[in-house]
């Protein structure tokens, strides 16, 4: 196959390939607009919104991103991913000593046998019993609308760090064009081709003599 049949084969199949990439470049980032779009809307809808600065308390002020977004309402995927790592986490560790509503789920199930055992036998521990178990299903209860509210805002993050992916897809088709230059000619791979280094015109006519040399010309001693 001739070279130029060649170079023209590759021609033509990286601009198909750039011009399918376009194309998909171009479907994904409307998707991309319209998830980033959905998400700020749904999250601006709850009306959440992070403590101001003055009245974090000491361990949320360690967080670097709960004192960038103090005050702020919660409308991005970063937001919502430290508003539930860092602020909803932090509060469900404080609460539960970080154990889940799965691990919360033996200590109540124990206490209400316990407590179902003391009503048979009228037993004078009864009352106490019945105030842990209350405890504990109160605790469980709000951890598990605490890792509800998170898992929410993690799947929110989750889409919006989806959604701004997609934009860098158009930059394939400068990769594809590049790489299709490069099987005709690996100079134009490069942003500017080394050009061929001009010779100097040889000039016509007779040479002009050379300025007479001292050394050479003085007289030799006998």
């Amino acid at each position: 196959m001739k070279r130029r049949t060649l170079d023209l084969l590759f021609s033509i199949g990286g601009l198909g390939l750039a011009v399918l990439l376009l194309v998909v470049g171009i479907v994904l980032t409307t998707n991309a607009n319209f998830a980033n779009t959905y998400v700020h809307d749904q999250l601006a809808a709850q009306h959440i919104s992070f403590k101001p600065a003055d009245q974090l308390t000491d361990e949320e002020k360690k967080s670097d991103c709960l004192r960038e977004y103090a005050g702020q309402q919660l409308t991005t995927g970063k937001q919502a991913e430290c508003y539930a790592n860092e602020f909803i986490g932090l509060h469900l560790k404080s609460i539960s000593g970080s154990q889940t509503y799965a691990d919360l789920g033996k200590p109540e199930a124990a206490l209400k046998q316990q407590v179902a055992q003391a009503e048979q036998t009228n037993a004078a521990n009864l009352a106490d019993l019945q105030k842990q178990l209350a405890e504990v299903t109160a605790q469980r209860e709000t951890v598990f609308k605490g890792e509800s509210l998170r898992g929410m805002l993690l799947t929110s993050y989750g889409s919006a760090s989806s959604a701004a992916r997609p934009r860098r897809a158009p930059w394939l088709c400068t990769w594809v064009r590049r790489c299709s230059c490069c099987c005709r000619s690996p100079a134009w791979c490069t942003r500017s081709a080394p050009r061929p280094a001009r010779r100097s015109p040889r000039r016509s006519g007779p040479r002009s003599p050379s300025p007479p040399d001292p050394r050479r010309d003085r007289p030799r001693s006998p």
